[in-house]
């Protein structure tokens, strides 16, 4: 709560998992069945996805970004600010070709 005692802007993101559904594939002699949500229930799967964003977001993480699992929080004190934090976020993501629900985020608030 100290992070965020000076700052007067938030975005909202939330991870999209369509282009990760082929990942997910699993082929039965019955046919092929993707998950069309993250298989939490799946041994380490949480965890190898909260390293994945704690990787992609290192930089900056504490500094004006917080992420738990699907969901980022961007904060900064000036909108001009805001701005750049949320450009650096958004090209680290498509980086790693992670991808926004844009229907689930909140920007600028």
């Amino acid at each position: 709560m100290d992070r965020l005692s000076k700052v007067c802007w938030f975005t909202k993101l939330d991870l999209r998992a369509d282009s990760d559904e082929p990942k997910t594939t699993c082929v039965t002699r019955y046919g092929s069945y993707k998950f069309l949500v993250m298989p939490f229930g799946q041994t380490n799967a949480l965890g190898t996805f909260c390293n994945l964003m704690n990787n992609v977001l290192f930089d900056y993480l504490d500094d004006f970004a917080f992420v738990y699992l699907d969901d980022i929080v961007i904060y900064s004190r000036t909108l001009e600010e805001h701005v750049n934090n949320l450009s650096l976020v958004l090209s680290q993501l498509r980086k790693y070709t992670l991808y926004v629900k844009m229907e689930k985020c909140e920007f600028a608030q």
